[in-house]
Formats: C-alpha cells, structure tokens, sequence
C-alpha cells in the first residue's frame, strides 16, 4: 500500500506542462478548484474532468502513476460519497428506505458529484506535484503570497513556502523509511497483517516509534545543513533561477479561462444532473 503513494513526488519529463511557469500551475491549481465546485450539472462537470483528463495527458506522466495516488485514498472518497448520499432533500418517495435512513435520487446525484469532485481534486493536486520540483515549488509560493509581506509578512511568507516544500519533499523519504523498518520488524518474526483491527493497531507500535525516532534525527540533519549554509530565513536571499512569464503561459491561462465561461452557460441553460 505504501508503494502506491506517490504524491509528492517530482518525475522527469520534457513536457508542454513542465515547462510551464511554477507561479501559473500553482494559480491554476486554485483556479481548477474553483471550477470543480462550480460545475454543477453533468455538462459542467464532465467539461471540468476532461479539462484535467487532457492537462494529465499533456504531463507525459503514465496514467498508472496518477490511479497510484487514487488507490490510497479511495476510502476517504467512498466514506465522503456515502456521507452525501443521505444529505438529500425530501422527495415524493425515496428509492431505498430502511431504519431511520431515506435514499433519494438527489442523493444519489450528489454523492456522485462529490466523489468525482473529491477524485479531480486529488488528480490536480498530483499534477503540480509531478511537475514541480521542491525548489520551483517553493519560489512559486513565495511568489504568488509576495504581496502580503506589505503589512509585515515578508518573512512569515517565506517560512510557510519553506515548510511546505519541506514537507512534500520527505513524503517520498518517509515512504522508503517505513517500507524499511516494516520489512525489518516482518524479518524479525512481526505479524503486521495479520489478526483482528486492535492487533494490528498494536502492531504499528514497532513501526511507529522507530519512524519517529527517525524523522526527529532527519529534522536535525536538515537544520544542521541549513545552519551550514548560513541560512537565514531568506533575509537578503538571491535567487539563481529567475521566474519569466511566456507565450506559452498566457495562452495556457486563455484555455483554461475559456472553461469558465463554458461552466457558466452550462449552469444556467442545462438542467441535467443538477446538484
């Protein structure tokens, strides 16, 4: 299962996304969100996952690697689609009706609308991070919160990038150092799968404790490192690679305002699916 995380890493590729300005892919990250929750009729929202279908395709990343991160947090979508499903307003007779619980059709719509929301916005989210590297991700951050540090958050701006980039940095690191220490335990006669929910609750104790120990002494390394290289908070800090817009960039930025418009028409002349 472990395995199958991949979010948070940053794959190599020459691609038309890749080269695509950090600042425009972390804008238009926040701009899909918003288009998938605006989305709502089929239409609209069928626009929205063909929009991401072509801007995953454009990455040059093989599909399987983006199902990977789908496959771990497919109970979340589930639980998330079922909470939906009874979140519903009364109609003239429910489709399934047992106990207190009434299923209708509405809800039915809803759940599903809300599981292919939750389904794109992983999707998205895996898109800038495979694209991105830490460093380009970082600057980006910086960049798009850089007017906040006109009423004294220039630093704050700074630390919050720095530690973002960090954490998405050691996803994949942490990944590798627990399939280590299960491997190690599972060598030593551990029985991590096996038994019912509190035992194998109680199995994550031998995991759990040397990963902690682990991640506290990578912390030190790290702040040792940055201390080396006289890291000061990014105080009168330089960057070597500079961020310019391009063609290329605007006209991604056309594209993607051109859906707007098609959600919006869709939402007030199509009348199927909607939520």
């Amino acid at each position: 299962m472990l395995n199958d995380i991949t979010f948070g890493q940053y794959f190599v590729a020459n691609s038309l996304i890749h080269r695509l300005d950090p600042r425009c892919k972390l804008l238009y990250l926040v701009y899909m969100i918003v288009l998938v929750f605006l989305a709502q009729n089929v239409v609209s929202l069928a626009s929205v996952a063909l929009l991401s279908l072509t801007i995953m395709l454009l990455t040059r990343i093989p599909i399987r690697l983006y199902l990977k991160s789908i496959k771990v947090v497919i109970p979340i979508i589930i639980f998330t689609a079922v909470l939906n499903m009874f979140y519903s307003s009364a109609e003239a007779a429910p489709l399934v009706s047992f106990w207190i619980f009434k299923i209708y059709s509405s809800g039915l719509i809803r759940a599903g609308f809300m599981a292919v929301r939750v389904l794109l916005l992983i999707l998205l989210s895996s898109v800038l991070t495979y694209t991105t590297t830490p460093n380009d991700l970082t600057d980006a951050i910086e960049r798009v919160l850089s007017p906040l540090k006109f009423i004294g958050l220039g630093r704050a701006i700074h630390t919050m990038s720095m530690m973002m980039t960090i954490a998405l940095r050691f996803i994949p690191t942490l990944i590798d150092e627990t399939n280590k220490i299960m491997n190690a335990q599972k060598a030593r006669g551990a029985e991590l799968d096996s038994g019912g929910i509190v035992k194998k609750v109680k199995a994550l104790l031998p995991i759990l404790i040397p990963l902690l120990i682990s991640s506290v002494r990578r912390a030190y390394e790290l702040a040792e490192a940055m201390e080396c290289r006289c890291y000061n908070g990014g105080k009168g800090r330089v960057r070597m690679k500079q961020l310019h817009m391009k063609a290329r960039d605007y006209a991604s930025f056309l594209v993607i305002s051109a859906f707007l418009g098609v959600i919006i028409i869709s939402n007030i002349y199509v009348k199927i699916g909607v939520v």
